[in-house]
């Protein structure tokens, strides 16, 4: 039996830790022991000084002293979630290599050292793939489907080819952590690292791996979890969750405008007033969230280091100035509108108005100036980056 003791003399016989392996557990007293085993195994065979860190999330079975007993650091986190066992592990660690492995012995413990050579070649990050190595009973059918259609969705939405972005078996240099400033706290963790890493730019690289059925119970729920992975996609994407979906309403709002103002018939019909306050309300809803989605594009590019070349290039020309004169062009070509349509009203002797449609297209001016007025200070408020 590998002893604490022993493998501390190890590591310091061979100089400073290379690698942490950190095992997040949760009541897996019947896997715990022989994971903490296998890791100090791969780490030893293979000439690689390191130490292995069992998170131990609350469990009630013991886990944490039966890994503490086979040799391995035991940190407690009393907050449940698989993000919070990560990133207290993350804290404990103490190698240039972190790597991330479950405690239920559906990884093999032998591809540690597989992982550290991708590290060793410049990889910065480095994934596991399980879809090629499933094993019979190791995954559910749901899971089957599940896994490749959020990774492909993730792929699609944030740009990056990671076939598999939910394995749990994975490798990172603990010096590049404090860039992807990780802060989820349950399995979303999982999609969060793969986003961060694309979103700073890590050199990431792939290994595929095989999985095998788990011992124990396992703590996965598979539509909660999903809907965790997915909300944090959504909420890292701006561009998907906001832009896209505001210019969008824009434009079709815009043609909408257009079309009842041109007297355009369709299939016979002529758009009437009630089309017009469609595309109006079109084109306010579209202004809001299209200023929304700019506010949390501005916030990950100027706070959470996200690379964005496109949008770093617009900010570094258009300043607050700019929405401030195009909201005000915008906000008064409305009032002069309106002002058009009062005048005409008293010349009328406060009659029936009769330009219903001029104001609605007033309106509309008006709100989406004052829109973009104050987004532009709200966005130059985001753009503020405390210089001390």
């Amino acid at each position: 039996m590998q002893t604490r003791t022993s493998f501390e003399l190890t590591s310091a016989a061979q100089g400073p830790l290379r690698v942490s392996v950190v095992i997040p557990c949760l009541n897996e007293a019947e896997t715990i022991a022989e994971c903490v085993r296998r890791s100090f195994a791969a780490l030893e065979g293979n000439g690689l000084a390191g130490e292995v860190i069992v998170v131990d999330n609350g469990s009630t079975d013991g886990s944490g002293a039966l890994a503490q007993e086979v040799g391995a650091t035991v940190v407690l986190e009393p907050d449940r979630g698989y993000g919070n066992a990560y990133l207290a592990g993350f804290r404990a660690a103490r190698g240039d290599y972190i790597v991330m492995i479950d405690a239920d012995l559906t990884y093999d413990f032998d591809e540690i050292p597989a992982f550290v050579g991708e590290l060793d070649r410049g990889a910065q990050f480095v994934m596991g793939n399980r879809m090629g190595g499933v094993q019979e009973g190791a995954m559910s059918p749901l899971s089957r489907i599940g896994n490749p259609l959020l990774s492909g969705f993730l792929n699609l939405v944030f740009h990056t080819s990671v076939s598999d972005a939910h394995c749990g078996m994975r490798a990172i240099r603990r010096d590049v952590l404090p860039e992807l400033r990780l802060r989820s706290s349950g399995m979303e963790f999982a999609s969060e690292m793969v986003i961060r890493a694309s979103r700073v730019g890590l050199r990431t690289s792939e290994l595929p791996i095989k999985l095998h059925a788990r011992a124990g119970d396992s703590k996965l729920s598979p539509f909660r979890d999903g809907w965790r992975h997915l909300r944090l996609m959504l909420v890292h994407s701006p561009n998907f969750l906001f832009i896209l979906p505001g210019a969008t309403m824009v434009v079709l709002g815009a043609v909408i405008i257009v079309l009842v103002f041109a007297d355009v018939s369709l299939a016979g019909r002529h758009f009437f007033v009630h089309t017009l306050i469609g595309g109006s309300l079109l084109v306010i809803i579209g202004a809001q969230v299209l200023g929304l989605g700019l506010c949390g594009r501005a916030y990950g590019v100027m706070h959470l280091g996200d690379r964005d070349p496109r949008f770093e290039r617009a900010a570094a020309r258009f300043h607050l100035e700019h929405g401030l004169l195009l909201g005000g062009i915008v906000t008064l070509g409305g009032l002069a509108l309106g002002g058009t349509i009062v005048a005409k009203w008293i010349d009328n002797g406060f009659g029936t108005l009769g330009e219903e449609r001029l104001a609605i297209l007033a309106a509309t001016f008006v709100i989406v100036g004052i829109q973009i007025f104050f987004t532009s200070f709200l966005l130059s408020i985001i753009a503020m980056r405390d210089r001390s």
